[in-house]
């Protein structure tokens, strides 16, 4: 009798625990798809925030770089870029510093796998650790960013001949482009729906069209918005059916998209080998000098060390570069 109530207290907090599952589970995507039916600007002005802070808090303006050095602002831009183009918002010294505190997380982590002889050996080893726990928190945190743009720019991909479609029939039926690219920004979820919105923006604040669409193909970075904003800009000089133009578009980038995937499956196994014969070294040189220091730099004395070690970097960097023609597809 009392196996049997245990049995059937077991069977009852199996059913419980697949309930309570099943209703957080609900209410999770729920409210993921009332978020998802609209996108963030809209979000933002129903929230009661004005159109001039919506588009202050969203537009891509470029941020001032950390000095006054023209190459170290050129790369700062184009890190600021970069980060803009995976759809973060703030600027990218926050994330930087983020990322210096996880090096030093990770690298007082460390000194519970340092081993040297005596204080002048522990010394040494935590000023190589340094370097080591700094270059693996920055390559996963570019790794990050990279996947994120790259999801991004997937998403624009598969909006824009949506977004097209929905201009081409509002043209049609007589609307303006302008008042066209709005009713897609309003009908489109993110990204591409705030980003129109952001078109649309730029010319209510004086912006020419044609430079609010040079504009979002910029902050963008995706080839079809320089498809789209090229396509107006030629069309208002020359003239001709816009409506014809933009669904000769859509087609293109329909198919363009088809194609990409097809390729991308075929050489799955060749992007995924060369991503993991890339990162994996650098992983792996960077976590042994993080955890045991000595294993390099006791062989520093050895004269034969040196030109080695220059012989292996300068083969990395080749295989760097062969595996990135190899892999890097042009359609």
């Amino acid at each position: 009798m009392q196996q049997a109530i245990e049995s059937l207290i077991y069977v009852l907090a199996f059913i419980a625990m697949v309930v309570a599952v099943q209703g957080v589970a609900g209410i999770i995507y729920s409210s993921r798809d009332s978020v998802e039916r609209t996108n963030r600007r809209l979000t933002m002005l129903a929230s009661g925030m004005a159109r001039s802070d919506v588009y202050a808090a969203l537009v891509r303006r470029p941020l001032e770089a950390p000095g006054k050095n023209a190459v170290v602002a050129r790369y700062y831009n184009r890190l600021v870029l970069y980060y803009r183009q995976a759809g973060l918002e703030g600027s990218p010294l926050q994330a930087l510093s983020f990322v210096g505190i996880a090096a030093i997380g990770l690298w007082l982590a460390s000194f519970l796998l340092l081993r040297g002889g005596g204080l002048t050996g522990l010394i040494l080893n935590a000023v190589i650790a340094l370097p080591a726990s700094l270059t693996l928190c920055s390559l996963a945190f570019f790794m990050w960013l990279g996947h994120r743009r790259v999801r991004r720019l997937k998403q624009l991909e598969e909006q824009m001949p949506l977004a097209l479609d929905v201009i081409n029939r509002a043209l049609r039926a007589g609307h303006p482009v302008v008042s066209a690219v709005r009713l897609a920004g309003e009908e489109m979820g993110d990204p591409i729906g705030s980003e129109f919105g952001l078109v649309v923006d730029e010319t209510t604040y004086g912006y020419e069209f044609r430079e609010a669409l040079v504009n979002f193909a910029r902050r963008t970075g995706a080839p079809d918005a320089h498809f789209f904003a090229v396509s107006i800009g030629v069309q208002s000089e020359t003239g001709g059916n816009l409506a014809e133009i933009l669904e000769g578009l859509a087609t293109v980038i329909r198919s363009r998209t088809m194609l990409g995937k097809r390729v991308k499956a075929l050489s799955s196994e060749g992007r995924a080998s060369a991503l993991l014969l890339s990162a994996l070294p650098a992983f792996l040189i960077a976590f042994i000098l993080m955890t045991q220091p000595t294993y390099y730099t006791s062989k520093t004395s050895d004269p034969i060390f040196w030109p080695v070690a220059a012989g292996v970097f300068a083969s990395y960097l080749v295989g760097l570069l062969l595996i990135r023609r190899i892999i890097n597809f042009r359609y």
